[in-house]
């Protein structure tokens, strides 16, 4: 094979691996635009539910922690009520997110694999609301009666609306993201990045890593809001192990 033959065979290669790769952000960006089409849609079937979605859920917590609120700026209400419409598009929207997700990754998994998308979908959304119920009911109603109780007597604690609803929607999405580390682990497992031993090897190093994602996630220095986020957090690495150990071994059987 001649020189020139040789170049024009790279020059295939190349031009190959390029329109691979520009498929691959095509398809990206596709799954983008999906995911943001489902958010625009649950973002509006949240506002039609507004006033209910304020009044007799996020604003349950401070009443029962006899929280006074109030607003601060002109208009404060209207954008808080948008910031609310567009996280609970997100949440409504989560499996469609998944979806896309998953469908995205689909080309790095096999064949067999591939059918489990709409099983590993449920799962995920499933772990995903379970982060948020318990956020909303434990994480949330702890917090707020140690932020509303602690300090002097003669200083009332009133709360800035804004602050109050950007406490809630932080924990909730925080508590929610965190719960999805079995399934990042499934994926983790199924690529063949991670395996159980990597995790048993840096189990003490992980601890370390989560109670600092705690201090993080938890809103100001409040430490019960801290250690409830970290109990479930040592629980899921250890859910993530026993998983990355089922997966690892259907991948190496196969």
């Amino acid at each position: 094979m001649s020189i020139d033959e040789d170049k024009l065979l790279e020059d295939v290669e190349e031009h190959k691996d390029e329109m691979s790769f520009l498929q691959h952000l095509e398809e990206l960006r596709w799954r983008f635009v999906y995911s943001i089409i489902g958010v625009i849609i649950g973002t509006i079937i949240t506002w039609v539910f507004i006033d209910f979605l304020v009044d007799s859920i996020l604003l349950l917590p401070a009443k029962a922690a006899d929280i006074k609120l109030q607003n601060l700026r002109p208009f404060g209400q209207l954008f808080l009520f948008m910031q609310i419409a567009i996280t609970g598009g997100i949440i409504i929207s989560i499996p469609n997110i998944f979806y896309q997700l998953w469908k995205f990754i689909a080309p790095a998994l096999r064949k067999n694999e591939k059918k489990y998308i709409s099983l590993i979908v449920i799962f995920s959304t499933i772990c995903f609301l379970i982060g948020i119920a318990f956020a909303y009911f434990i994480m949330i109603p702890i917090t707020l009666k140690f932020a509303g109780q602690f300090g002097s007597q003669e200083i009332e604690n009133n709360f800035a609306i804004a602050e109050y609803f950007s406490i809630i929607i932080s924990i909730m999405l925080g508590a929610a993201l965190v719960f999805e580390l079995p399934m990042l682990s499934f994926l983790l497992s199924k690529l063949g990045i991670l395996t159980p031993q990597i995790m048993r090897k840096f189990r003490k190093h992980s601890i370390i890593v989560i109670l600092i994602l705690a201090a993080i996630l938890s809103p100001g220095t409040d430490p019960v809001a801290q250690i409830l986020l970290a109990i479930p957090l040592t629980l899921l690495y250890e859910i993530s192990i026993f998983v990355s150990k089922i997966f690892s071994k259907k991948r190496d059987s196969q």
